[in-house]
């Protein structure tokens, strides 16, 4: 994957940091009440405000806590580089920024998704180590398909859709597609869509449609559970993967 992309901050207009501002203030406001804790706390360490982060501080932020840095893309990259990313404690950001026309809805993720939904649990070690399993499972059996296919539903049911209902607390989001989503944020709650107990078996064979809003999430009872969770699917990973090397 080529490297030398980078935030060019001075090219923000006014516009773009206006947006930020309105996105930055709803969802804070909105998420009071309805985001993880360790979101919430994670988005203060991490020092959002409503001005558009400047990468170079988020980094500096991120190699203190996690060692994780964040790296530029043009946008949506090839699975294989995502993965090496991911393994290699570097998460991909785009900079380009919605439209105040399109503050709602968007084809691809901009930089609040992937800014202001991703970049704050960065800080969080437990969760960090969840997130860069992923990645070496998917450079590990970057030519199994099934196994892809498997990492693409728990990457989605959790890092980007995932609730969190602590002992003894509310249901709360988590996931980075919903905490950067105004409308997804209020739906996720609501008794509208089924909710299910966390159960990476069940995850991994459960599909997805990434054009429409939610119809079913999973609920982890922790970040430390969700990381143990793909201890033990290792093995059964495994299993597939000789079994397609095999064949």
């Amino acid at each position: 994957m080529k490297s030398g992309m980078r935030q060019v901050y001075s090219d923000y207009t006014d516009e773009d940091q206006a947006v930020w501002k309105i996105l930055f203030e709803r969802q804070m406001k909105q998420l009071n009440d309805k985001a993880d804790s360790e979101f919430l706390q994670a988005v203060e360490k991490i020092g959002f405000s409503d001005k558009i982060p400047d990468f170079d501080d988020v980094n500096e932020r991120l190699a203190e806590s996690t060692g994780w840095k964040i790296r530029v893309v043009p946008g949506i990259i090839e699975e294989a580089d995502f993965f090496g990313l991911l393994a290699n404690k570097e998460f991909p950001s785009s900079t380009w920024l919605r439209s105040m026309d399109s503050l709602d809805y968007l084809s691809e993720p901009d930089m609040f998704h992937d800014g202001f939904g991703h970049m704050p649990l960065l800080m969080n070690s437990t969760f960090c180590e969840f997130f860069q399993q992923i990645g070496k499972i998917g450079v590990k059996y970057h030519d199994v398909p099934e196994i892809l296919v498997f990492l693409g539903r728990i990457y989605w049911f959790t890092v980007e859709f995932g609730l969190i209902q602590r002992k003894n607390e509310p249901l709360r989001i988590y996931g980075a597609g919903i905490l950067s989503s105004s409308g997804e944020s209020e739906y996720s709650l609501s008794e509208q869509p089924k909710k299910k107990n966390y159960d990476i078996f069940e995850v991994i064979n459960t599909d997805f449609d990434n054009t429409v809003i939610q119809d079913l999430y999973f609920v982890i009872p922790s970040f430390e559970e969700m990381g143990r969770s793909i201890t033990e699917i290792v093995p059964y990973l495994q299993k597939i993967a000789e079994s397609h090397r095999i064949h």
